[in-house]
This record gives structure tokens, sequence and C-alpha cells, in this order.
């Protein structure tokens, strides 16, 4: 069963910034997407951005110009680098995988907690 495991969570102040990391492991089919979707306290978990093995990455309207999803192949990671960050945005971030012939995202991680004070 394919394992991911979010880390880099934490608080921060409106206007900081937060370095999130997703460990993918157990793999044994391809992924084609990693992503990373938020879900803040009585609200329905949103897509925040996603990537492709290629590399192409996509944002939601909100993030774009400070968000950025990147990959490592060698070490089997997705990062999100959240700068500028939001009080709106605090929320618990999962990272997610969808393998190259599912059109949704079946593997999820456990989430980490991000706090953002104004």
């Amino acid at each position: 069963q394919v394992q991911l495991v979010e880390s880099g969570g934490g608080s921060v102040q409106a206007g900081g910034s937060l370095n999130l990391t997703c460990a993918a492991s157990r793999i044994r089919i391809p992924m084609c997407y990693m992503a990373w979707y938020r879900q803040a306290p009585g609200k329905q978990r949103d897509l925040v951005s996603s990537i492709t093995t290629g590399g192409t990455a996509s944002y939601v309207d909100d993030v774009k110009g400070r968000f950025t999803i990147s990959q490592d192949k060698r070490q089997n990671a997705v990062s999100l680098q959240m700068n500028l960050l939001k009080s709106e945005e605090a929320a618990v971030y999962y990272c997610a995988a969808r393998t190259c012939l599912s059109q949704t995202y079946g593997y999820w991680g456990q989430g980490t907690r991000v706090t953002v004070s104004s």
C-alpha cells in the first residue's frame, strides 16, 4: 500500500512562510500526479496545487505567485513552498497521489496542520 507522509506544518504569522514535504513510499505502480489539498475546519477539502511526473505544475488562483510545488523524483518527495500566508489559509494540508490510469486521487497522507495567526 502506498504510504504518504507529510511534514513541515506549524504555526506562522500572516505573511510568513512554510515549506511542506510529502514523502512517498511503497510505490508499486507509477503515480502520474501528486497534489496538495487543504481542509479548513467546517469546510470541504480543496485542491491547492498539483504536479505531474513531467514537472507540469498547476495552482488554484488564490495561491498563484505565492506557492510553489516541486518534486524530487529520486527521493519520491513532493514539496509545497508557501509564502505570504494568509490567516484564511490555516488548514490541514494533505498530500495526495494519483495513478496514471485513475481519474481521482486514491492515495492520501494523514495531513499536516498549518496555523496562520493574524
